[in-house]
């Protein structure tokens, strides 16, 4: 690519491999799907990585740790860790045409990053539909005169329900207890007193999750070319909804205060660790960082597509998408502590206890309250379908490209599909019981928490600096984009954002402290035990993976570092090296000494 015509009377090369296999030439592989258009590329982008964190984490974040002044935290963060990890990602993708496994072929020493980030997907895909299973039951619940969470009276209330009481009573202990919990508690989760307690299933929610499943499935069945028109509607729909609970909530009294306290700066906050810790680490979610669907998603794209551009853009979508949710979620919040009378510190809320809790109490005081819950968690349902299904489409692109199979047609995807969806959904099974909340906290803590998405994306930026070599990269970039990126780019790779990966999961481990339930209940010992099984469990693969490899290479240690001396070392030749202008009476292989190392050199397959 790019190559110059060779000058008059210059012997003319063909582009060969040095030393061709042995035995019957491959079978050509067919040339990899791309895009319909761009624009799904950036569509499927927004969907996944702009998600429930947005709107229900984002806002609490910013409110907790000092109003606008967190923005000055967040935004460096975003400049020294999200866009520079975000771009690395897609444009490994675009580059090596693969999905998370196969394109760390690049530094085949490391592909257990590849095999980290897949079990940090499934993990993540297996209980993050929990949240829609959860939502949709709420809509379905919605459809109706009166809110069943708005009153008492039902088979799940208890004695101590009551509807007129203030919001701090319930949370200290008081004997009355709202309507709203009572229902989340009682009627959606059936919660039992212990995670060794796991109850009966609840059938609804099994229906619910099976219809979650299915439509999952029929969303991705066909791969990209029909995820791409999906992803139109579900990434957009939200914002349609955001806009209109804005004007609705802007309407509500005690609305002004509720996004007065979401602004206002607190500038001592600045001084405090947590603060930037917070930054981080909602960075590292909220832009889908460490999980492999980025780069399946980038593999996609056509070779010169400028995902440099692109990663500027969706940094941009991603991160105005979080501060725009703030308006929405604080103006009702401000109504909410308005109408109870009291400070807005007592309704303040992230997470499900924002999503299930405290926004459907606030809609209870609206008028026409059916249609706004309805409107609310419709947009919940579908902006956590989206990043729930790109997720999916990841880890499958990442098991197909593991076990290529030319010519093997769309039936071998739609079955690996199918089954992927079945073996979660099983796994599923395991949060519609009594016990369920428990083990998804666990999966939620652990399995996809920030301390593995903090190791991932380090390693990542060491392997691509240090192993492959960040100008070397930088070339690769240069010869799909047309240009070189800005210096500063190469620079947050090989120091930058490694530094800040470490602090932050530094601090995450010196401040660990065992998991608890709604701040009363404490996990036991062997609870948090599984919890770090789930998260060792893809950090481990990558140094598991390097001791494997070397284990296996053929030859002594010395011999090994013999070959790091050669021109395919720790540092490999990019890709575009390994095939290379050779006259057209190609020599004689050379002896096997004098070959690159195999546990240091590039690998297309």
């Amino acid at each position: 690519e790019g190559a110059e015509p060779p000058a008059a009377g210059e012997e003319r090369a063909v582009t060969a491999p040095l030393v061709g296999p042995p035995g019957p030439p491959k079978a050509a592989v067919p040339e990899r799907e791309t895009w319909t258009r761009q624009m799904d590329f950036i569509m499927s982008c927004v969907g996944f990585a702009v998600g429930l964190g947005n709107v229900w984490r984002f806002p609490y974040l910013c409110y907790k740790n000092g109003g606008g002044v967190f923005l000055i935290p967040y935004l460096l963060i975003v400049f020294v860790g999200g866009i520079p990890v975000f771009f690395l990602e897609v444009a490994l993708g675009q580059f090596m045409k693969q999905g998370g496994i196969a394109a760390w072929n690049i530094a085949p020493l490391f592909k257990g990053l590849g095999l980290a980030s897949m079990v940090i997907v499934f993990f993540c895909n297996s209980y993050y539909i929990m949240i829609l299973v959860w939502g949709l039951f709420y809509l379905v619940h919605s459809l109706t005169d009166t809110l069943p969470w708005a009153t008492c009276g039902h088979a799940w209330n208890t004695e101590q329900c009551a509807e007129l009481f203030h919001l701090e009573l319930c949370r200290n202990g008081s004997a009355n207890r709202s309507p709203v919990i009572e229902f989340w508690e009682n009627k959606v989760l059936r919660l039992s007193g212990d995670l060794s307690e796991p109850g009966e299933m609840n059938w609804q929610m099994i229906l619910c999750l099976v219809t979650t499943w299915v439509v999952v499935y029929f969303c991705i069945w066909k791969g990209v070319k029909s995820t791409g028109k999906i992803v139109y509607f579900t990434a957009l729909f939200p914002y349609v909804v955001l806009i209109l609970l804005l004007v609705h909530g802007v309407t509500l009294p005690g609305a002004l205060g509720g996004i007065v306290y979401y602004l206002k700066p607190d500038w001592s906050k600045l001084a405090e660790a947590q603060v930037w810790i917070d930054a981080g680490t909602q960075i590292f979610f909220s832009y889908a960082i460490g999980l492999g669907a980025l780069t399946a998603l980038g593999s996609y794209n056509r070779f010169h597509n400028n995902c440099y551009r692109d990663a500027y853009i969706l940094a941009v979508i991603n991160s105005s998408t979080s501060f725009f949710a703030g308006f929405v979620v604080f103006s009702v919040l401000g109504f909410m502590a308005s109408e109870q009378g009291v400070d807005i510190s007592k309704v303040a809320e992230s997470g499900p206890g924002l999503a299930f809790i405290a926004y459907p109490k606030a809609v209870t005081l609206m008028p026409l309250s059916p249609l706004w819950a309805t409107l609310f968690f419709f947009m919940l349902l579908v902006l956590g379908l989206d990043s729930q299904f790109v997720g999916v489409e990841g880890f499958i692109t990442g098991i197909l490209d593991l076990f290529p199979q030319p010519g093997a047609g769309s039936l071998r995807r739609e079955l690996t599909a199918a089954l992927c969806c079945i073996v979660c959904c099983l796994i599923d099974l395991s949060m519609v019981t009594q016990g369920g909340m428990y083990v998804f906290q666990l999966f939620d803590n652990y399995s996809a928490s920030g301390i593995t998405l903090l190791w991932q994306a380090f390693w990542e930026c060491v392997v691509i600096a240090w192993v492959y070599g960040a100008d070397r990269f930088m070339d690769d970039v240069a010869r799909m984009i047309g240009y070189r990126p800005l210096p500063f780019m190469k620079w947050c790779w090989a120091v930058v954002t490694p530094l800040v990966c470490v602090g932050i999961f530094v601090f995450h481990v010196v401040n660990y402290k065992p998991l608890t339930y709604n701040k009363t209940y404490v996990y036991p010992w062997w609870g948090d035990a599984i919890g770090w099984v789930l998260a060792l469990s893809s950090m481990l693969c990558i140094p598991c993976t390097v001791l494997y490899k070397l284990l296996r290479c053929k030859g002594s240690l010395r011999e090994v570092r013999a070959a790091r001396r050669g021109p395919s070392c720790l540092r490999p030749q990019p890709i575009s090296a390994i095939l290379v202008p050779v006259p057209l009476s190609v020599p004689s292989p050379s002896p096997a000494k004098s070959r690159p190392h195999p546990c240091f050199t590039p690998s297309l397959t």
